[in-house]
């Protein structure tokens, strides 16, 4: 009664966390209750392995029972503290993939413990736990190293798509012959092999740009072998929490393609990222950069009534979001009216540069959205873009050559005047050019964001 009791707070606390994690001003309140939901329903689960061992479990168990949420404990502490805000998505790659990981193996586990006996119904469940599971930690890793710059470009060979699905037959073939009673090691071990090859297979095809997506999804899927192995075991928390991730992972995936106007299939059947080279050196703008220097971008945007920033993953690299938030300070000042706009996928991950802003204490209110910014862009002053390309390319719009094209974008080209902040003219995700840096009314502000970010400081300061 009292473990029910329990799972069903441990539940609530996991909805709770989710809902605060929606907002940016409640996230961290979010991330704490959910935490505080996982150890309640950890602590619940040592009375049922107390009594599935009846009534007595070994030292040695205790032993690594403990040892292991211990070393859990500082591993993720460690990783948490220590990862970079432009690393985040790699760690969050890794974390997903070890809970991937985790829920395979427990099905491995229970399903060594299978006997004639056995239901149907538990021995499905562990092996679509498995499958899913072995798929998401290896497809997980992959996309790590993507992100990590490894092999970030899309790899492909012939007969790709005939290999990924002679894989899964594979697995499904095993998966019904252990089904229907051939319970040998040897078996699962194959199976588990073949899943984790599929995982790589799948992944490989995307390029390491659109890797945030790739991440969202196989959170979901590691979400479904939670559940998956929640339900053959009947622990009523890993069923929720494990359905709470698989559908929130699917809902944000679905919402980070929308945003990049590409289809799901694209990402589970194509070379997802992988650009056209043709298309890729195809620009229909004309015009000639415009440079400026730091001492004529401070002037605009001293004398602007409204400025409106939009970062992207340069911000990120080159930790400037303190700068940024200076500057919006000292614009503040002179009764600039200032605000941030946040594109949908902007940096490596869904909510990253709200992440970002919020650890430089960037009041809340003042990051809008994408779609409520867009229609006030023609009565901006100053848009100062900072490290952002693909999200600002007009040519999403404009050109229907374009990779992008049909991509919803921060309109910043309606702005009276555009300060583009980048160290060179190099290309964004997509590999292409961006036509906005060629408009009339578009400056380059050259150099890193850091450095330039403080000296507009000092200027405007100065003004």
């Amino acid at each position: 009664m009292i473990t029910s009791l329990a799972f069903l707070i441990a539940s609530v606390l996991f909805i709770s966390g989710i809902k605060l994690l929606a907002s940016p001003k409640t996230a961290r309140r979010g991330n704490l209750v959910a935490g505080l939901g996982m150890l309640l329903a950890l602590l619940a689960v040592l009375p049922l392995l107390h009594n599935a061992h009846g009534g007595s479990v070994s030292l040695w168990k205790w032993f690594l029972l403990i040892t292991g949420i211990l070393l859990g404990l500082v591993i993720g502490a460690a990783g948490a503290y220590k990862v970079k805000m432009t690393a985040m998505p790699q760690m969050v790659a890794l974390f997903n993939g070890a809970g991937g990981g985790a829920a395979a193996l427990v099905a491995a586990i229970e399903f060594a413990h299978v006997t004639r006996a056995s239901s149907l119904t538990f021995v499905m469940a562990m092996l679509c736990a498995a499958l899913i599971g072995a798929v998401s930690m290896s497809g997980s890793v992959i996309a790590f190293l993507k992100l990590e710059g490894r092999f970030d470009q899309p790899v492909t060979y012939p007969a790709q798509k005939l290999l990924n699905a002679g894989l899964l037959l594979l697995c499904l073939l095993l998966a019904v012959v252990m089904a229907a009673g051939a319970h040998s090691v040897m078996l699962m071990v194959l199976f588990l092999l073949f899943a984790l090859t599929l995982g790589v297979l799948m992944v490989l095809p995307i390029g390491g740009a659109d890797m945030p997506v790739v991440i969202s999804l196989l959170n979901s899927f590691t979400g479904l072998a939670v559940a998956a192995d929640g339900f053959a075991i009947n622990n009523v928390a890993m069923v929720i929490a494990g359905t709470l991730v698989g559908s929130s992972g699917t809902i944000l995936t679905l919402a980070m393609c929308r945003a990049m106007n590409r289809p799901v299939s694209n990402v589970l059947f194509s070379a997802f990222g992988k650009v056209d080279a043709s298309a890729a050196h195809a620009n229909s703008a004309t015009g000639s950069v415009k440079p400026v220097q730091a001492d004529e971008a401070a002037l605009l945007l001293g004398m602007a009534a409204r400025v409106v920033i939009v970062p992207g993953y340069g911000l990120a690299v080159a930790q400037a979001q303190h700068q940024v938030r200076q500057l919006a300070d000292e614009l503040a000042k002179k009764g600039v009216d200032v605000s941030f706009a946040i594109h949908p996928v902007a940096g490596r991950m869904p909510g990253h540069m709200n992440v970002l802003l919020a650890e430089a204490d960037v009041p809340y209110d003042q990051l809008i959205e994408m779609e409520e910014i867009n229609p006030e862009m023609e009565r901006v002053d100053v848009c100062l873009v900072i490290g952002a390309n693909d999200v600002v390319n007009p040519a999403a719009h404009e050109d229907k050559s374009s990779p992008i094209y049909g991509m919803p974008i921060i309109e910043a080209e309606k702005a009276g005047t555009v300060i583009v902040m980048k160290r060179s003219m190099g290309k964004g995700f997509a590999g292409i050019e961006n036509a906005l840096f060629l408009r009339d009314n578009c400056r380059m502000l050259f150099g890193d964001a850091k450095a330039s970010l403080q000296e507009l400081v000092t200027l405007v300061k100065a003004g």
